[in-house]
């Protein structure tokens, strides 16, 4: 008997996304959020750049944020591919 060789389905990407903070935090408080690009903006924010599984990665991401007594500006989710025509890629056919 032969097993069907078929390829298994990707696993979705997890979104990436941007976390805005007030100030240039400093590297004591960057280190975290070691999978993430931090990045110091000309406006005087600091930027947080990367993947987030899902949302109770999320959830505890923001929960560290206010932990730190970091305050918190904006939040922006860049879709992970194949969702970029506003499509769910898990229940579209």
């Amino acid at each position: 008997m032969t097993e069907d060789a078929r390829p298994e389905p990707s696993a979705p990407q997890a979104p990436s996304y941007r976390i805005r903070l007030q100030g240039h935090v400093g590297a004591r408080l960057t280190d975290r959020f070691d999978a993430f690009e931090v990045r110091h903006e000309a406006d005087g924010t600091t930027t947080l750049t990367g993947h987030v599984v899902d949302q109770a990665a999320l959830h505890g991401l923001l929960r560290r944020i206010r932990d730190l007594s970091l305050t918190l500006v904006a939040v922006t989710v860049d879709p992970a591919p194949g969702e970029e025509d506003g499509r769910d890629p898990l229940t579209s056919a």
